[in-house]
């Protein structure tokens, strides 16, 4: 008998339905303590915003680099971040090279008043007048990504017994960032360094990643104490998603912050490039995430944590000085 896939597929259509809720919610729960992941049909995203999305992002990608320093940031803010500004596998410790690929930042603009909360959190969204059509498309998928994340945060409560609006008031203006990764060809960056990844190590910060992910040779590995490093599975219709440190936190560790990187530009393919659509959902800036003590949770020492810093320590490991 062949060894098992630890990242299970669910179908949202089914929960919502109350369509075989107990097989739901055990897929759930057992890819969630393996692997940190899920593959989801019945999503509801359609394919051609996903096509749009990715599309207007090339365009802006494709401009020359003097154009596109007109919207250069660093790690947090809105806009471009260039090759080089991010090392993602510094979060467990040890510095690793920057990352090779560059990204469009987007996040949640709704601003509550205080300009120190603001300024970090809630800047205003800066669109590139050279692309037009990026703006409308991304904020049309950020609606989309904003429900399929509440929808997941319910599902999960549900999972472990709790109502599903347990996470309602800690969600009333939540942060997020839309992260658009450009991973460039091997033909454009050259060998990579000893250690170098297009994203090294890392397990994300937050509650929910949704993932649109192009496949290649360079693409996403996943982590298992028992397999080790191996290929992320992919279905064209299903959009990946791995949970984050606080919501691994939340469950007294009962649920396994997925641990991911995604690999070097390949040899046998050095004209791949791949664009990825990754979102990072999290909660309010100052919600209070209290783990959950046995039996649900495997852990009755973790202290609660208030999301803003739990996360501003997470993000400020992996810039690059």
């Amino acid at each position: 008998m062949g060894e098992h896939e630890p990242i299970r597929t669910i179908d949202l259509a089914q929960w919502r339905s109350h369509e075989r809720p107990g097989q739901v919610a055990a897929d759930v729960d057992a890819s969630l303590r393996e692997a940190g992941f899920l593959l989801v049909r019945g999503h509801g995203v359609d394919p051609d915003l996903r096509a749009e999305v990715r599309g207007a992002a090339r365009e802006f990608f494709a401009l020359p680099t003097p154009v596109k320093e007109r919207y250069s940031v660093r790690i947090g803010g809105r806009g471009w971040l260039p090759p080089g500004v991010e090392a993602n596998g510094n979060v467990e410790g040890e510095p690793t090279p920057p990352d090779l690929k560059e990204s469009f930042a987007v996040g949640a603009d709704t601003p509550v008043g205080d300009p120190e909360i603001d300024d970090v959190w809630f800047p205003a969204n800066v669109w590139p007048a050279e692309v037009p059509a990026l703006g409308d498309a991304v904020r049309e998928y950020a609606a989309h990504m904003r429900r399929m994340s509440d929808e997941l945060l319910a599902l999960c409560a549900s999972v472990l017994g709790l109502p599903a609006t347990t996470f309602d008031l800690l969600t009333r203006n939540p942060t997020w960032t839309f992260n658009i990764n450009r991973y460039p060809p091997l033909t454009e960056v050259g060998e990579p360094a000893p250690g170098q990844f297009r994203i090294g190590a890392h397990t994300d910060f937050g509650t929910v990643t949704v993932l649109d992910r192009e496949p290649g040779a360079g693409g996403l590995q996943v982590h298992t104490d028992e397999r080790g490093w191996r290929d992320a599975p992919y279905d064209p219709d299903a959009l990946t998603v791995n949970i984050g440190d606080l919501l691994a936190h939340w469950t007294g560790l009962r649920w396994r912050s997925g641990r991911h990187r995604v690999l070097p530009p390949q040899s046998g393919a050095p004209a791949e490039e791949l664009v990825s659509l990754v979102w990072f959902y999290e909660l309010d800036h100052d919600a209070l995430v209290t783990p959950l003590g046995p039996p649900v949770g495997t852990r009755d020492d973790l202290e609660p944590v208030v999301s803003a810093p739990f996360l501003r320590e997470r993000l400020d490991a992996i810039s690059v000085s």
